[in-house]
Formats: C-alpha cells, sequence, structure tokens
C-alpha cells in the first residue's frame, strides 16, 4: 500500500465516527496542551527570575554571615574597609542592615523596611534616583538623619507630591528626606523592591537595628570576566580578617550573582519538571484510550479485514492501515493540543500577566511524544488485525 492509500484510508475511519475519535484523542490534546503550558511557565518563571536577580546590580557579589546554630554573625564595618583598601577587584561596596520600622510622615503611617546602607549602595544595585539626592559619607560618619524613600513609601505617606524636604519618623526618630529613588518593581516572588528606606548606615545600626554587625555586604566587581578571581580576593580577607585558621571553615557565605540565579531558579525549575512529568500522565492516559479504541474498531471491522485479505491484502497492509489511524489520531490530538497550549499562554500573558515562555523544542517534542504514543499503543490492535484469519473474519458475525 502507498502512502497516499494508507492516508486516505486512515481519515475515512476516523472521519466515519467522529464524536468517537474526538474523545478518543482527548486524552492526547490534554497531554500536550498541559505539558507545552507547564514547561511555558516554568521557563517564563525562571527568566523573569534571572532578569530581576540581574537588575538588582552591576557584576554582583553578596557576602552574609553563615547560618548555624554555633556560628555568630561577625559581618562588620571593619571587614566592608578592609575589602575597599585591599581588593583591587571591586569598584563598589557596601555594608548592609535590614530593620522593619513603620514610617509615620505626611498622611499617615506605613510598616516598611529601613536598610542602613552606604552612599555605593547605589552604584553596586545600579539603581537611580527619580528626585533628590542620595546621602554622602559626611553624612555617614556624621550619623546624619536622613533617609531617601522608595517610591511606594512616598506615595503611601506623601501620594503625587515631592516628599524631598519632608520630615517622617522611623522607630520614632526624625528623619529628613532628602531623595526618592526610580521605581524597580515586584521581585519573582512578589516582594515590592519600591517598599523601602534607605538611611546611612551608621545611623541605622545606632538608632534603628541597635546592632554592631551587618546582615549584608555587597559589592560590584570592576568586570563580569574578574568575578571568580575577585570571590576568591574576598574570600581570603575576611578569613584574615576573622583570623581563621587552615582548619576553621568559613563563618561567611560569598555568592556571586551566578549563584544567586541559580539557587532562586532550582525551586521553579524542580516545580517545573514536576508539572510537566503530572501533565505527561495524561498522554499516556490519552495513549491507553487509543489502544482500547482500535481494539473495538478491530472488533468491529473483522469482516472487512477478512474481505480485504481474501482479495489479497497482506498482514503488513492490515498492521499498516491500523497503525496508521492509530498515529494519525495521536497526529490529530497532539495538532489541536498544540493549538489550544497557543491559546492558553496568551490568555496567561495578556489576562493574567502570567510569564509564560513557549519553545520550538517542547512543541516539537510534545508532538514526537504524541506521535510514539500512537505507535506504541496503536501497535498491538494492528498486529491483532493483522494476525486474523481470513475465513474466521469472514464468518464473524
Amino acid at each position: 500500500m502507498t502512502i497516499k492509500n494508507l492516508t486516505t484510508l486512515a481519515f475515512r475511519s476516523i472521519f466515519r465516527n467522529r464524536m468517537r475519535s474526538l474523545l478518543t484523542s482527548l486524552g492526547i490534546i490534554i497531554g500536550v496542551a498541559s505539558v507545552i503550558i507547564m514547561v511555558g511557565v516554568g521557563s517564563g518563571s525562571q527568566a523573569q527570575i534571572q532578569d530581576q536577580i540581574e537588575s538588582m546590580g552591576t557584576n554582583l557579589i553578596m557576602v552574609q554571615p553563615e547560618r548555624g546554630p554555633d556560628i555568630a554573625n561577625r559581618l562588620s564595618t571593619d571587614d566592608v574597609d578592609k575589602l575597599k583598601s585591599e581588593s583591587g577587584y571591586l569598584s563598589a561596596v557596601s555594608g548592609t542592615t535590614r530593620t522593619g520600622v513603620t514610617a509615620v510622615g505626611g498622611d499617615g503611617d506605613w510598616s516598611t523596611t529601613a536598610y542602613g546602607v552606604e552612599p555605593d549602595y547605589l552604584v553596586v544595585r545600579d539603581w537611580g534616583l527619580s528626585s533628590g539626592e542620595m546621602f554622602g559619607e559626611k553624612d555617614l560618619s556624621a550619623r546624619k538623619k536622613v533617609a531617601v524613600l522608595g517610591t511606594t513609601v512616598a506615595e503611601e505617606l506623601f501620594g503625587a507630591s515631592d516628599p524631598v524636604g519632608e520630615q517622617i519618623r522611623l522607630a520614632r526618630t526624625p528623619f529628613t528626606i532628602i531623595g526618592v529613588l526610580e521605581s524597580k518593581g515586584n521581585t519573582s516572588m512578589g516582594n515590592d523592591q519600591d517598599d523601602t528606606v534607605l538611611v546611612p548606615l551608621d545611623t541605622a545600626m545606632t538608632r534603628l537595628s541597635n546592632s554592631q554587625y551587618l546582615d549584608t555586604i555587597e559589592i560590584s566587581v570592576v568586570s563580569q570576566d574578574l568575578m571568580d578571581q575577585a570571590q576568591t580576593d574576598i574570600e581570603q580577607i575576611l578569613r584574615e580578617s576573622h583570623r581563621l585558621t587552615d582548619d576553621q571553615d568559613n563563618d561567611f557565605r560569598v555568592m556571586n550573582q551566578a549563584e544567586i540565579i541559580d539557587t532562586a531558579s532550582a525551586t521553579a525549575e524542580t516545580l517545573t519538571i514536576l508539572l510537566a512529568a503530572i501533565a505527561a500522565v495524561s498522554l499516556l492516559v490519552g495513549g491507553i484510550g487509543i489502544m482500547n479504541i482500535m481494539l473495538v474498531s478491530v472488533t468491529e471491522r473483522t469482516r472487512e479485514i477478512g474481505i480485504r485479505m481474501s482479495v489479497g491484502a497482506r498482514k503488513q497492509d492490515i498492521l499498516l492501515q491500523f497503525l496508521s489511524e492509530s498515529i494519525f489520531l495521536s497526529l490529530m490530538g497532539g495538532a489541536v493540543g498544540i493549538g489550544f497550549a497557543f491559546g492558553m499562554v496568551w490568555v496567561l500573558n495578556t489576562f493574567f500577566s502570567v510569564p509564560t515562555v513557549v519553545e520550538a523544542g517542547i512543541v516539537f517534542l510534545a508532538a514526537v511524544f504524541a506521535a510514539a504514543v500512537g505507535v506504541f499503543f496503536g501497535y498491538y490492535p494492528a498486529r491483532k488485525a493483522s494476525n486474523l484469519y481470513p475465513i474466521e473474519a469472514l464468518r464473524y458475525e
């Protein structure tokens, strides 16, 4: 039999029972669409995470205290000064503390996070100002009570007016607003980056956190190509600063931007694989449905098979006929599933702002897998049909 004859016979059989064919393909349709959508959502989330972490700063390295029951936080401003003076790989460094506060001023009050930072913080984070100015080294050393607001805090307390020059209270301490940050939007986890207040580091440590230790040291490296060397250099300097011997582990963690991205993406990637695996089960269920319907079809068309064999059809012809029907059912279900998936991706991107990225590779794999399901689950009914004895098939009622 030629490919043209096989195709004609397959489509004739499929469209003879349109509703049954549609219901048979439903598992394939749902499976293909689910796999494409789930992987697309996962890929979109990972891309969004990467973009947002890269937007956090330029060539960013973060140093944090190591966590553990017997490990104390020893990151200090002395460490920051030592890094600034001894490492040639760093373009900007800022020690950072973080304290939850209630900001009072303007039209009311707002619960936010106050970050004690150094003037280089905006360079490290690649963050600009929409109005006013950033505090300088003199403000830092003099422990000035000045603040730079994120746009969310500024809007909640002062509405649309420019708050530069106004007063706010943080933990009952009055601060003068000297600037407003540009908007950075939400992180991939839904955290509002603009819900923040920046104050001089020394002021925050004495007035807000009441601590001599830092939560983080944030660093910008002079070049992307020097990230590994800078990370090694930072580790050596801090080990020396903390007087750690060769047999002692670090009491701090040094993470570069790539590691931060990998850590943040790990959960999304694992979830994507899990969801895709669950969705792929629909393809197997759809394949079982195809096998059952094809077995019913063989039973219904036993006399037809006997007639075809009696006029010269070979076992191979019968096998290919039923196998082609199974494959076409799977491919048609896959095609409908792909179309449905693209429609859902458009809906998610347009109306729900869910970042979804559909790659050509996953669409191709879904189509190939759908065809493979047709071959795998269609082979047994096709072989059963081809092994019928012509005389018994003609006598079948």
